[in-house]
């Protein structure tokens, strides 16, 4: 394989069953289809972290091939809420008493 020919491979995926199958990456189509934003973006966060990647193709199939089994067992073993991939999972809700939206709504009327 090709420097030339991985590239243009991952430019054709388009899914996570896509890239799931491309790096042979066996996986449950039921907790694909409930995380599958989850499992690529944490995918695209493992590759992030990776200081230098190595100009052998065979050797980058390898280390995108474990880090994609990686992102996928992350949400086998897990949930979307618990592994908070997306900024909307971090974010602390407010708890505001009944009592006082009673109040803010009688003033009002």
């Amino acid at each position: 394989m090709s420097e030339r020919d991985l590239e243009a491979d991952l430019a054709e995926l388009s899914s996570a069953e896509d890239f799931l199958d491309y790096f042979d990456v066996e996986y449950q189509l039921q907790v694909v289809q409930v995380n599958r934003l989850h499992i690529l973006q944490r995918f695209h966060d493992y590759l992030a972290k990776v200081e230098t990647m190595p100009e052998d193709a065979e050797a980058r199939f390898e280390i995108h091939a474990r880090l994609l089994k990686t992102a996928y067992e992350d949400f086998v073993k897990s949930d979307a809420v618990t592994e908070k991939v997306f900024k909307v999972f971090h974010s602390q809700s407010a708890f505001v008493p009944l009592g006082n939206l009673r109040d803010r709504a009688d003033r009002e009327t």
